[in-house]
């Protein structure tokens, strides 16, 4: 399996499903890119921002979760976020009065 396009990759299924589905699904692919490719995985996630200190714990020996299903829910934390985040702060394109048909 080759994983070099992150935004594909990792990309929000349409259909409605569970965070629990959501989260299954998004484990899978962490373990592939933890398997494969671990620094494009730690690229997206600081594209995301998540924090590191969250990458970390998820990573470490001190939990009993998974490591892929740990990263899993941090992932899907902040994509819920950010659309939260941007339904909030929703910005109308203003259209020029000039260029308007």
């Amino acid at each position: 399996m080759v994983l070099d396009h992150p935004d594909k990759d990792l990309k929000i299924p349409e259909d409605r499903i569970s965070d629990q589905e959501m989260i299954h699904i998004l484990a899978e692919k962490v373990q592939a890119y933890l398997d494969v490719n671990i620094n494009l995985l730690m690229s997206y996630l600081y594209r995301l921002d998540v924090l590191e200190k969250d990458i970390k714990l998820a990573l470490s020996n001190n939990t009993d979760e998974a490591g892929h299903y740990a990263l899993a829910k941090l992932i899907w934390d902040r994509q819920k976020k950010r659309i939260e985040t941007k339904k909030q702060y929703e910005v109308k394109p203003e259209i020029e009065e000039d260029l308007s048909w």
